[in-house]
C-alpha cells in the first residue's frame, strides 16, 4: 500500500529557550542570559506575560514567562520567592525587561535563578512583549498543527494496512520509516517479539538488549521513547523507538499512534499466530535457511530470551508438532528453548542447555514427555553443538532426519529420539531423491504398481519392506489375516515381476520405493 506521508524529521523543530533568544524580534531587545546558561535547551511550550508575584500557581510547565518586575521592586524576599515559584512550576525560563522597575539585573533574582537552574534573561532595550508572544505562539501553533496532522495521517495509514490484512512486520516497517530509528516490540519480560529498521542499527540495539531495555524508560532524552501496549486494563508489551533523532514530543506522539495501531492489529487477530510465535518462527526459519549468517542472528536470539553464552545447543525437528504444545512441554520441564513451525508440517525446537547438563538425557526426557498426551510425534535430533555458528547445520540435519522417516514411523522400530545414524539407507536416498537417474530407477522398478495407481498394494509393500519382510507384523499393521496378506504379496510380485524372498531383488524394490516416497514428499 503506497503512502505519501512526510517524514517526521520534516516537522519544524520544537522551540527551545536558546532558539527563542535568536529570533530577530528578540535580538532587537539585546537579550543577555544572566543565570541558568546551561539550561537553554529547555523546550518552550508557551509564552506567558505575567507581573503577579504568585504567577507560578497559574503555570503548567514549559512556559517562558515575560515580566517587567514592577510588582517586585523593593522586596528582595518577593524577588527570590518569584523565582522559586517559577522553578516549582517547571517554567522554561523567565525574561525580565529592564527599565523603570529594574535598570540593571537584580542580584537577588540572579542568585536565586542560578541556584534553581532556571534560565534568567534580561532585555537591555525596551521591547514590546506582544511581539514576542505573537512570534512564538504562531510558531508553536503551526508546529502543533503540523504534528497533529501528521499524527492523524500516520494513524490513517496504519489503520489502512491493518484492514488490508498486512502482517505485523509491515506495520513496524512503516513505523520505522517515519521514525527514522530502530523500532522494537517487547513483552513485559523485555523479550523482543519483533523489530524494524535498518539492519545494522537494529543489531546494534539488540546486541546488549538485556541491559539497555531496562534503562530505556529513563533515557527519553537520548531518543528512547516507550509506548505501552495493552487494552481492557491489561498491559502485555511495549513499543520502543530506539534513538529517535527528532523532537521528543513528536516522537512520543508517533509512538502513541504506533502503539494504538499495534493494539488494534492484535485485537482484530491480524496474525494466525501470537507475536511470540512469529518471533521464534522468524529466527528459526532464518537459521534453518542459512541465508543469514548465524553470527548476525545472535543478537536476535539473545534479545528473544534464548541464553547463548557458554551453552550447549540441541537442534530438534518434530514432525506434526504444534509449536504451542512444544512450548508447553518446554515450560513444564524447565528447559530454555525456542519452538516454531516450519514448512511441511514440521516444527523446529532449539534447546539451550548449560554446559554441565546431559544433553542426550534431557532430549530423551523432552521426547518422552511429548508423547505422554497420546499424540505420538517423531522427534528428530542432531548432535549437540557448543558453537552457535554450527546451529544452522544442526537444524538442517535434524530436518533431514525427520523428513527421512516421515510417513514410515509406524512401520519402523524407531527410538524416541531419531538421529542420523538411525535412518541409514533411508537418509541417503532422501539426499539423492532429486537425481534424475534415481528418479528413473524408481519409476522403472515400481512401474507395475505405479501404472495401475493401486495405493493399497503400494502401502502393503512399503510396510512389508520397512519391517524387514516380517509377514506377521505387516498383517497386524494392516489389520488383515495372514492368508489375505499372502494373496496381496503374490499380486505385488506378479505385477513387479520380482521375487521378494530374494534378498537382492527385495533390496532393489525397497530402494526404489524409498526414492519414490522421498520424491513424493
Amino acid at each position: 500500500m503506497a503512502t505519501t506521508l512526510q517524514p517526521w524529521e520534516s516537522l519544524e523543530p520544537a522551540l527551545s529557550v536558546r532558539q527563542v533568544l535568536t529570533l530577530e524580534r528578540v535580538l532587537a531587545g539585546e537579550p543577555e542570559v544572566v543565570a541558568g546558561a546551561d539550561r537553554l535547551d529547555r523546550p518552550v511550550r508557551w509564552v506567558h506575560v505575567a507581573e503577579a508575584d504568585d504567577v507560578g500557581v497559574m503555570l503548567s510547565g514549559g512556559e517562558m514567562v515575560l515580566t517587567t518586575g514592577v510588582l517586585l521592586v523593593g522586596d528582595e524576599e518577593k524577588q527570590a520567592g518569584y523565582i522559586r515559584s517559577l522553578h516549582r512550576a517547571e517554567a522554561a525560563a523567565v525574561v525580565l525587561g529592564l527599565g523603570r522597575a529594574f535598570p540593571a539585573p537584580p542580584d537577588v533574582m540572579r542568585r536565586a535563578a542560578e541556584r534553581c537552574g532556571l534560565p534568567l534573561v534580561v532585555l537591555h532595550r525596551p521591547f514590546p512583549f506582544a511581539q514576542l508572544t505573537e512570534e512564538v505562539q504562531s510558531r508553536l501553533v503551526r508546529r502543533n498543527f503540523a504534528a497533529v496532522s501528521l499524527s492523524e495521517a500516520v494513524r490513517t495509514t496504519l489503520t489502512g494496512l491493518i484492514t488490508a490484512g498486512a502482517p505485523l512486520q509491515r506495520l513496524l516497517d512503516e513505523i520505522a520509516r517515519h521514525s527514522g530509528c530502530p523500532v522494537v516490540v517487547t513483552n513485559l519480560a523485555h523479550r523482543v517479539l519483533a523489530t524494524a529498521g535498518e539492519r545494522p542499527a537494529v543489531d546494534d540495539v539488540l546486541r546488549d538488549w538485556e541491559r539497555i531495555a531496562r534503562q530505556a524508560g529513563g533515557r527519553e532524552g537520548d531518543g528512547w521513547i516507550r509506548a505501552e501496549l495493552g487494552g481492557r486494563g491489561e498491559r502485555w508489551g511495549q513499543l520502543v523507538l530506539c534513538g529517535h533523532r527528532g523532537d521528543t514530543a513528536a516522537g512520543r506522539l508517533l509512538a502513541d499512534r504506533a502503539a494504538e495501531a499495534l493494539v488494534l492489529h492484535r485485537m482484530l487477530g491480524g496474525a494466525a499466530h501470537s507475536w511470540e510465535e512469529q518471533s521464534a518462527q522468524s529466527l528459526l526459519t532464518d537459521l534453518v535457511g542459512g541465508t543469514v549468517p548465524a553470527r548476525q542472528l545472535l543478537p536476535r536470539a539473545r534479545a528473544a530470551g534464548l541464553p547463548v553464552n557458554r551453552r550447549t545447543f540441541v537442534p530438534l525437528v518434530v514432525r506434526d508438532g504444534d509449536p504451542a504444545r512444544l512450548d508447553r512441554v518446554l515450560r513444564l520441564l524447565g528447559l530454555p528453548g525456542l519452538a516454531a513451525e516450519l514448512a511441511d508440517g514440521a516444527a523446529a525446537v532449539l534447546l539451550s542447555l548449560a554446559r554441565d547438563q546431559d544433553a542426550e538425557a534431557l532430549t530423551g526426557h523432552f521426547a518422552a514427555r511429548l508423547g505422554q498426551d497420546g499424540r505420538p510425534a517423531v522427534v528428530a535430533a542432531a548432535d549437540a553443538r557448543t558453537d552457535w555458528d554450527d546451529v544452522p547445520a544442526g537444524l538442517r540435519e535434524a530436518r533431514h532426519v525427520a523428513d527421512a522417516v516421515a510417513g514410515s514411523s509406524a512401520a519402523l522400530d524407531l527410538p524416541a529420539v531419531v538421529r542420523l545414524k538411525d535412518v541409514h539407507l533411508r537418509g541417503l536416498i532422501r539426499l539423492l531423491r532429486d537425481d534424475p537417474q534415481v528418479q528413473s530407477f524408481a519409476e522403472r522398478e515400481l512401474d507395475g504398481l505405479l501404472g495401475l495407481g493401486d495405493d493399497g498394494l503400494l502401502a502393503v509393500l512399503r510396510t512389508y519392506l520397512a519391517t524387514g519382510r516380517n509377514k506377521s507384523r505387516t498383517a497386524q499393521l494392516h489389520h488383515v489375516s495372514r492368508p489375505a496378506l499372502y494373496r496381496r504379496l503374490e499380486a505385488i510380485q506378479a505385477r513387479l515381476g520380482v521375487d521378494l524372498d530374494d534378498f537382492e531383488q527385495a533390496a532393489s524394490v525397497h530402494i526404489a520405493l524409498l526414492a519414490h516416497d522421498a520424491q513424493q514428499r
